[in-house]
C-alpha cells in the first residue's frame, strides 16, 4: 500500500529538510506519518490536560513503528464565554476548528490521525474535520470531571446564581458554589453536550470501547491514549478509513443511544454536520423519527439523578449499547478493526464491567441505578421531539425528557424580546407571568451566531413559580446542561425572515408534543381561525423592517453569510 505521505514526500523535495529541521530523523522520514490533533491549551479544565493524552498518542504510535506529528487548535469553553457576547463565537469556532484540521490534514500530507477533545465544540469539530481527512483515524477524548462536594456539578451553578439575585441564597453561599463545582479538569460532570459527544464519538465507533467519559484523572485513560496511538497504526495497515467505519448505520446507532441517554439537543446540530462532511444526509427529522419508541435509560444530570462519572462507573456507552442491543446494528465496523457486536462481546469475557463497577460500589449503587433495563426505562418514546407549524415551518427542537408534563399542551401568551438579555431581565424581576410563552429571537445563526439561552433556561426552571408553567421558544440554541420548557432552533430564523419574527405581545401560541405541533393560534389573547392567522401573519411580514447584520466583519460576519439552517446542522456551506 503506498503511503500518502511518501507521495506527498515525493513531490515536494522540501519535506525531508524542513522534517530534518525540527528534529525527525532520516529514519523517521520513511515511517507513516500520523496527524496527532488535539485541542490542547490553557482554555477550560476540558482541554488544559489534553497534552498528556498528545504524549501517550505518540509514544504508541512510535512503539508501533510510526512517526507523530502535534498540531494543535485550541477550543474556547462556553461556560466562560457566558454572559457576554463570546458565547456568540461558540457555533462558530466549531466549524473553524474543523477547518483547520483539515488545512493541517491536506496541506502536509498524512497516512493516519489521533484526534484529542473533550468538549461541546472541540469534539464534533474533530468529527468534522477527520470526515473531511477521510484517512485511517481514532479519537480520544480527555474524560469527565469529578464532582464536587455533596456531588455539586457545574450545571447547578446557572441556576444557583438565578436564586442569588432573587434572594433565596446567601452571596457567601453562591461564591462557595463557584468555587467548588469544577474540582480537576475533564469535561463538565453532566449529560450535557461535552458528555453527549463523547459518547456518540465512541458510538460511531471512531474510539476504543469504553474508553468515552472515564475520570479525567484515572491512570487507565492514559493507557487509553496510548493503545489509540497504537490502533490508529492498524488502521494504516489495514487502509480502514473513516468512510469505512462511518456509515449510515453506524449514525444510526449513535442515534439510538442518542435516545437511551437523553442527550444534549446540540446534538441534532453536529451530527448532521459530521454526516454532511461524508456525503450522507442526517436531519432533525431523523432523530424524531428514530428517537419515537425509544428507550431512555440513563439517570444522569441535568435530567437524572447522578453527576455524569458514574456513567462510566456503570459501564458507559458499552453498557448502554447492551441494553438496546437489539435496537443496533451490530455488524458496523470500528477502530478496533472488528464490528461492534465483536467488541461488546469481547469486553463481556475481558472483567471490563467488573472492573467499572468497583467505583459504583463505592456509594452503595448498582449498575441498573445509573442505566436502567431495557424493560424498566425511565421513558419510552425518547427524549427529543421536532416540533413544526405555522411559527416554525422548517422545525423546532425539544428536549420532552427535560419539559414537566404541564406543557406537553399548552396554550400561551406570547412575550417577545429580540434578545436574550432583556428576556432574562424580564424573568428575574417577576416580569414574566405563569402562562407566557418566553420569545428570545435574532439569536439563530444568522442573526448572531446562534448563541446558547443557557441562563434564561436556569432562571426558568430554578423558579418554581414559573418552571411548570412557562414555556422558552428560541432560535437560538441551549446548553446541554438546560432542563425545563424549552423549544429552539425554531427555523426559519428571525434572521431569515421565519415567523418568529412576525410574534407580537399576546399572541395565543399552542404546543403540543405529542402531536409534535408549534403554532400560533390567536392575536390579543383572542383565539382566530387558520385562515384569519395565515392573512394577519402576511400583514405583519408586509410591515416587517429588514434589520441590518449584527456583525459586519470577522469570523461572525463570514459565518453568518454562510451558514445553513439549523435543521440541517447549522454548518457553513
Amino acid at each position: 500500500m503506498e503511503l500518502n505521505s511518501q507521495r506527498v514526500r515525493a513531490l515536494a523535495p522540501e519535506n525531508d529538510p524542513l522534517k530534518i529541521g525540527m528534529g525527525w530523523t532520516v529514519e523517521d522520514l520513511d515511517k507513516p506519518q500520523i496527524l496527532v490533533e488535539s485541542t490542547f491549551g490553557d482554555s477550560h479544565p476540558g482541554s488544559a490536560h489534553l497534552n498528556l493524552f498528545v504524549g501517550e498518542a505518540m509514544k504508541g504510535i512510535r512503539d508501533s513503528g510510526g512517526r507523530g506529528a502535534r498540531y494543535f487548535t485550541t477550543d474556547i469553553c462556553d461556560g466562560i464565554a457566558q454572559g457576554h457576547d463570546g458565547i456568540n463565537y461558540s457555533l462558530a469556532h466549531r466549524d473553524m476548528i474543523a477547518n483547520m484540521i483539515e488545512i493541517h490534514g491536506n496541506s502536509t500530507g498524512f497516512d493516519g490521525g489521533v484526534f484529542i477533545a473533550s468538549c461541546d465544540k472541540s469534539v464534533p469539530a474533530c468529527l468534522m474535520g477527520l470526515a473531511r481527512l477521510n484517512m485511517p483515524s481514532i479519537v480520544i477524548t480527555g474524560g469527565v470531571m469529578e464532582a464536587g462536594p455533596d456531588l455539586l456539578t457545574l450545571e447547578q451553578i446557572g441556576a444557583y446564581s438565578a436564586m442569588c439575585q432573587r434572594g433565596e441564597i446567601t452571596e457567601e453561599k453562591l461564591t462557595y458554589y463557584k468555587q467548588n463545582a469544577c474540582p480537576s479538569c475533564g469535561a463538565c460532570s453532566f449529560m450535557g453536550t461535552a458528555s453527549t459527544m463523547q459518547i456518540m464519538a465512541e458510538a460511531l465507533g471512531l474510539m476504543l470501547p469504553g474508553s468515552a467519559l472515564m475520570p479525567a484523572t484515572c491512570p487507565e485513560l492514559k493507557e487509553m491514549a496510548y493503545k489509540a496511538g497504537r490502533q490508529v497504526m492498524e488502521l494504516v495497515k489495514a487502509g480502514l478509513k473513516v468512510s469505512d467505519i462511518v456509515t449510515m448505520e453506524a449514525f444510526e446507532n449513535a442515534i439510538m443511544v442518542h435516545a437511551a441517554i437523553s442527550g444534549s439537543t446540540n446534538s441534532l446540530l453536529h451530527i448532521p454536520a459530521m454526516a454532511h462532511e461524508l456525503g450522507m444526509e442526517i436531519d432533525a427529522d431523523t432523530f424524531d423519527r428514530m428517537h419515537r419508541g425509544a428507550h431512555y435509560l440513563l439517570d444522569i444530570r441535568p435530567a437524572g439523578k447522578w453527576p455524569a462519572q458514574f456513567f462510566y462507573y456503570a459501564g458507559g456507552v458499552p453498557a448502554v449499547m447492551e441494553e438496546i442491543k437489539s435496537m443496533l446494528h451490530l455488524d458496523v465496523m470500528t477502530v478496533t478493526g472488528k464490528t461492534l457486536g465483536e467488541n461488546l462481546e469481547e469486553l463481556k469475557q475481558n472483567g471490563f464491567y467488573e472492573k467499572c463497577s468497583v467505583s459504583l460500589e463505592k456509594w452503595g449503587l448498582k449498575r441498573t441505578d445509573v442505566i436502567r433495563p431495557f424493560d424498566n426505562p425511565i421513558g419510552s418514546d425518547g427524549t427529543v421531539a421536532i416540533l413544526r407549524g405555522n411559527l416554525a415551518p422548517e422545525g423546532s427542537v425539544v428536549k420532552h425528557s427535560a419539559v414537566p408534563a404541564e406543557m406537553f399542551q399548552a396554550v400561551l401568551k406570547a412575550r417577545p424580546f429580540d434578545c436574550e438579555e432583556d428576556a432574562i431581565a424580564a424573568v428575574l424581576s417577576r416580569k414574566i407571568r405563569p402562562g407566557d410563552a418566553v420569545f428570545i429571537r435574532y439569536e439563530g445563526p444568522k442573526g448572531a451566531g446562534m448563541p446558547e439561552m443557557f441562563y434564561t433556561t436556569e432562571a426558568i426552571s430554578s423558579d418554581p413559580g414559573l418552571g411548570k408553567s412557562i414555556a422558552l421558544i428560541t432560535d437560538g440554541r441551549f446548553s446541554g446542561a438546560s432542563k425545563g420548557p424549552a423549544i429552539g432552533h425554531v427555523s426559519p430564523e428571525a434572521a431569515d425572515g421565519g415567523p418568529i419574527a412576525l410574534v407580537e405581545e399576546d399572541d395565543l401560541i399552542r404546543i403540543d408534543i405529542p402531536a409534535r405541533v408549534l403554532e400560533i393560534i390567536g392575536v390579543k389573547g383572542r383565539e382566530l381561525p387558520p385562515e384569519e392567522i395565515d392573512k394577519i401573519l402576511e400583514e405583519r411580514r408586509a410591515n416587517l423592517k429588514p434589520r441590518e447584520p449584527k456583525y459586519k466583519k470577522g469570523v461572525l460576519k463570514i459565518y453568518s453569510e454562510h451558514a445553513v439552517s439549523p435543521m440541517k446542522g447549522g454548518y457553513m456551506e
